[in-house]
C-alpha cells in the first residue's frame, strides 16, 4: 500500500485547521496541523509526497514570508495559499512568489481537491508551457484586458485606458478566461505569471 500524501495545513484558526483535517483525512490524505508559520518551520517536513496549504494572513510569519523561508532552507513542497481577502494583486503576488494556487475562503471542495491533486501529482507539471500556450491564444485586446487585470485595475479603469466600455471589458475578461480554460482569477493569474506575461 503506497504511503499517504501529506498536506500541511498552516492557519491560525484552530476550527478551520480541524475542519480541513477532517475533510482531507476522509479523502485519504495525511493532514498535519500547524498553528503558525513558525510552528511549521520548526516541525520536520519533506518536499516529496507533500504540499502546504497555508493562510496568507497570520500573526508572525505570513503565508508569503513562509514560502520564502521554506525555499531558503531547502527544496520546498508546493504551496497553495488560502485567503479570506482574495484580490487580484494578492493573487499575482502569491503566484509570483511561487504559490501553485490561491483559494478564496470559503472555498469550494472541488477546487480544493483539484489544487491538491495538481500539487501532489507525481512528476512536475509544466505550468509555464501551458500558460504560454494559453496566453498565445489570446487576441490583442484580450491581452490588453489581461494586463489591466494583472495590474489590479478595475474594469472601469481598464475601460478608460483602452477607450472601451466597462461592459466590453467584462466581455473580454470572460472570453480570455474561457480561452485560458480557467474558472477563477487566481487560476488565470497562475497561468499568466508562469508564462512570464
Amino acid at each position: 500500500m503506497p504511503p499517504k500524501l501529506t498536506v500541511h495545513i498552516v492557519d491560525d484558526d484552530a476550527a478551520l485547521r480541524a475542519s480541513l483535517a477532517f475533510l482531507l483525512e476522509t479523502q485519504g490524505y495525511d493532514a498535519q496541523l500547524h498553528m503558525s508559520g513558525e510552528a511549521f518551520l520548526d516541525s520536520p517536513w519533506v518536499c516529496s509526497g507533500s504540499c502546504v496549504l497555508t493562510d496568507v494572513r497570520m500573526p508572525g510569519i505570513d503565508g508569503l514570508e513562509l514560502m520564502r523561508l521554506m525555499s531558503d532552507q531547502r527544496p520546498a513542497p508546493p504551496v497553495i495559499i488560502m485567503t479570506a481577502h482574495a484580490d487580484v494583486p494578492l493573487a499575482v503576488q502569491a503566484l509570483r512568489a511561487g504559490a501553485l494556487d490561491v483559494l478564496e475562503k470559503p472555498f469550494d471542495k472541488t477546487r480544493l481537491f483539484e489544487a491538491l491533486a495538481l500539487a501532489l501529482a507525481p512528476g512536475v507539471t509544466d505550468t509555464a508551457r501551458a500558460g504560454q500556450e494559453r496566453i498565445a491564444s489570446l487576441s490583442g485586446r484580450e491581452r490588453d484586458v489581461l494586463h489591466g487585470i494583472a495590474a489590479g485595475k478595475s474594469n472601469k479603469t481598464t475601460a478608460l485606458e483602452l477607450g472601451i466600455s466597462p461592459r466590453t471589458v467584462e466581455v473580454y475578461r470572460a472570453k480570455l478566461m474561457a480561452k485560458a480554460g480557467v474558472h477563477t482569477m487566481a487560476e488565470l493569474m497562475r497561468f499568466a505569471v508562469a508564462a512570464g506575461f
